[in-house]
């Protein structure tokens, strides 16, 4: 079935999203992209499962023996935070159309064709994100063609249909692509926020990814042991740690853009 004829049998049976998504097991979000026009390919077995409920075809009921076999997190290979990252590389076979197919409440990070799970960020990861992006911004702002972007934003970081990540906190000076959705490339730097289930993530598969794409600059920030350590690709200088009692330079602005971690230090005593 293509997905017009599915539409129309939808209509047909009068079949709401909400009843189909229900009757197939796939959630509401991707049936709502698929039959909108969002999802221009879906997977292979969201089509069987939806077909499934809509056919007519005598060999696909007989298969299923009047049982649904399609479930989300059954077939989905993701990564819950917290999980071991798997020794690196690490390839799957999920694109770009089954991170847009994704439902809205889901947020996740496509590597390499695989999908990583992402938890709502804490209090302190929000309040050090802020403080980090408001220092900066008045400086990345002087410069010509630069733009400072926080996350939730998609970057398609290796331009290619396997990956997309979502940095904390990310800085592009180069948006020749017109591209108003996301960023399509490497940023020029890219910073991530360190909490206990995401360690491993961001310190290995990202700060490799990162490396391997072009990003010019990494920042990795550790509010509970406050440190930050700085990865200056661009020049392939070894990782240089700092404390929060430290200012740190910019690199990419030659030292012109700096954060002083004494203030956020201050602004996370209250959890103190």
């Amino acid at each position: 079935m293509t997905i017009e004829e599915m539409q129309q049998r939808k209509k047909e049976l009068g079949y709401s999203n909400e009843v189909l998504a229900e009757k197939s097991g796939v959630p509401l979000g991707t049936v709502q992209k698929i039959f909108g026009g969002q999802t221009k390919a879906p997977r292979q077995k969201t089509i069987e499962a939806l077909e499934y409920v809509l056919s007519k075809r005598p060999e696909l009921l007989n298969a299923h023996a009047g049982k649904i076999s399609y479930r989300y997190e059954e077939e989905l290979p993701l990564l819950r935070e917290g999980a071991p990252v798997p020794a690196y590389p690490l390839r799957g076979q999920y694109t770009i159309d089954d991170y847009y197919a994704m439902p809205d409440e889901r947020r996740v990070e496509l590597i390499d064709g695989v999908f990583y799970d992402m938890t709502a960020p804490t209090k302190i990861h929000q309040l050090v994100l802020i403080e980090v992006a408001l220092q900066m911004y008045p400086c990345v702002s002087e410069h010509p063609g630069c733009q400072l972007y926080i996350a939730p934003l998609d970057v398609r970081l290796d331009n290619d249909n396997y990956t997309m990540v979502q940095p904390d906190l990310l800085i592009v000076c180069d948006e020749s692509d017109g591209d108003k959705r996301r960023v399509n490339g490497a940023p020029d730097f890219a910073a991530e926020i360190l909490s206990p289930s995401n360690r491993d993530h961001d310190m290995l598969l990202k700060c490799y990814k990162y490396r391997q794409a072009g990003v010019r600059e990494y920042w990795i920030i550790d509010p509970d042991r406050k440190k930050v350590v700085v990865y200056d690709f661009e020049h392939d200088e070894l990782p240089v740690s700092y404390t929060f009692d430290d200012t740190v330079p910019l690199r990419i602005s030659e030292g012109k853009c700096r954060v002083d971690f004494s203030v956020i230090s201050k602004a996370l005593s209250r959890f103190d």
